[in-house]
């Protein structure tokens, strides 16, 4: 038992998965920063200085601070779309780097089979001109296309 749970424990993914929570916290901390320091601030000049945290009311002797409840809802909403426009340029960048390189291939595939094409049609003339045969040239091909 000992045993696979070391083996489960060395497995790429625990480790990966421990190195994300480790990032996911630092990168909280991040988020958290640009909402309390740079969003929450702006928010409040366009709302007039609400402080949405003060918001409570009684009943009984029992204090319920519904207005926290708002605040946080309202950080969730605020981190939730940074994050998501963050993903977005960081997934259109990646995307355009990704059909940069595809290109990159292509265009190289391309020389390379127009090059063994080439290569092919002469080596048939050189066989005819040999031979004193003109036939009809068959082409084959080393490589499937792509």
């Amino acid at each position: 038992m000992w045993r696979e749970f070391k083996q489960f424990v060395a497995r790429g993914n625990v480790i990966e998965l421990a190195i994300a929570v480790i990032i996911g916290a630092a990168f909280s901390k991040i988020v958290d920063s640009l909402v309390e320091d740079v969003i929450m601030p702006l928010v409040g000049i366009i709302v007039g200085g609400i402080n949405l945290e003060a918001l409570q009311f009684r009943v009984g002797g029992a204090v319920v601070l519904y207005g926290n409840f708002i605040q946080t809802m309202v950080d969730f909403l605020l981190i939730s779309i940074a994050i998501f426009a963050v993903i977005k340029i960081l997934n259109k960048y990646h995307a355009k780097k990704d059909d940069e390189k595809a290109e990159e291939e292509q265009e190289v595939s391309n020389i390379e089979l127009l090059s063994e094409i080439r290569d092919i049609l002469k080596r048939n003339e050189e066989n005819d001109r040999r031979r004193g045969k003109r036939e009809d040239p068959i082409i084959r091909f080393n490589r499937k296309v792509k």
